[in-house]
């Protein structure tokens, strides 16, 4: 494709993924984009057609390794590559590239906690110093200097939303927060596992990471940050046999002197301009189909029976607000250009 002055020309690594897909779903609608490099080590020499045919109509690059790549043809990367192996790929990029990673290499601050939930020791500790934790709404002023984005995960984006405004306002008790979080399998990538066959997963529905799920950390850091002292949360997943969304129901304690409509007040001033996340009105809930293909966060909350608590629900989908759509929200907040550039989908109902 011939390069135009006016665009970003963009590399995706990793994009015979499922959220190398969907970026290049939504950037196909981007007016400042140029896809100009897509990688798949074991799909090398492919057509991008030829691994999801639904994409075959696009005049894409083929495939090639992250060897192969021109990166002084580069302004910006998506990262779409396993944990743990971003790393060492970023550290050896081009220092002219801003990133945005989809892993979760680079989202916690501190590499003793990587290390503990993860395994290993931290192979970019330098790098990870000046990354900024990409959740749009909350970070945006950081997120247009940067040249690193780490793009939060899915679970703690759909969590993250609507506690982080009430913890601000110390309107919700820190040691008391619960969420019970439902996702489609998406949410575990396209590499075949036994756990995300069809025979497996349909009709039925299951826990999984229960106590100590890799996202708990994410979550709680967020939520720390906000409350300004430590938060340990109580964080459930599970797997629902559908393709894509989370829905994610979130248990709270007020605190004294606070109601619903302090909570239902204090979420809709923060979000009132936001075009992506909205609060809906009293009595009504989020459901995935409402936010399906869309980069939408929907937030509906409610006064719970039992007295000084309350139920939050937000939906999400997974591969979107939950992944390759905030990334392309941020890198429109690092380009400088509307956030909803490219974004403007809507749902897919039913």
């Amino acid at each position: 494709m011939a390069t135009s002055p006016q665009k970003t020309r963009i590399a995706i690594l990793g994009a015979s993924g499922y959220t190398g897909a969907e970026l290049l779903r939504m950037l196909a609608h981007h007016p400042n984009a140029e896809i100009v490099a897509l990688t798949a080590d074991r799909q090398a020499g492919k057509s991008i057609g030829t691994v999801y045919p639904h994409l075959a109509r696009r005049a894409l690059p083929d495939l090639v390794a992250i060897g192969d790549v021109d990166w002084s043809k580069v302004d910006i990367v998506f990262c779409c590559l396993p944990h743990g192996t971003t790393q060492e790929v970023i550290a050896g990029l081009p220092p002219h590239l801003r990133i945005l990673d989809l892993s979760a290499d680079f989202r916690l601050a501190d590499p003793e906690t990587y290390a503990t939930w993860y395994g290993h020791a931290h192979r970019a500790v330098d790098l990870q110093k000046g990354a900024v934790y990409g959740l749009t709404e909350i970070a945006r002023d950081a997120i247009a200097k940067a040249r690193l984005v780490a793009v939060p995960g899915c679970y703690p984006t759909g969590a993250q939303l609507p506690l982080i405004p009430l913890l601000k306002a110390g309107l919700i008790d820190p040691d008391d927060i619960t969420i019970d979080s439902k996702s489609g399998v998406t949410g575990a990538g396209r590499a075949a596992k036994e756990s995300s066959l069809f025979c497996e997963v349909t009709d039925g529905l299951s826990a999984y990471g229960v106590a100590h799920h890799r996202h708990m950390p994410e979550i709680e850091q967020g939520l720390s940050l906000a409350a300004g002292r430590k938060v340990t949360i109580s964080f459930t997943p599970h797997l629902i046999p559908m393709n894509r969304g989370i829905l994610s129901t979130i248990y709270v304690k007020m605190t004294k002197d606070t109601g619903i409509d302090g909570l239902r007040s204090t979420l809709e001033k923060t979000y009132a301009d936001e075009a992506f996340v909205h609060v809906l009105p009293q009595g009504s809930f989020p459901a995935t189909h409402h936010v399906r293909g869309s980069n939408l966060c929907l937030i509906g909350l409610t006064a719970d029976r039992r007295t000084g608590r309350a139920i939050l629900i937000s939906a999400i989908d997974n591969l979107v607000k939950g992944a390759s759509g905030q990334a392309i929200q941020d890198m429109n907040v690092m380009l400088g250009v509307p956030e909803i550039t490219g974004l403007q989908q809507e749902p897919l109902f039913p």
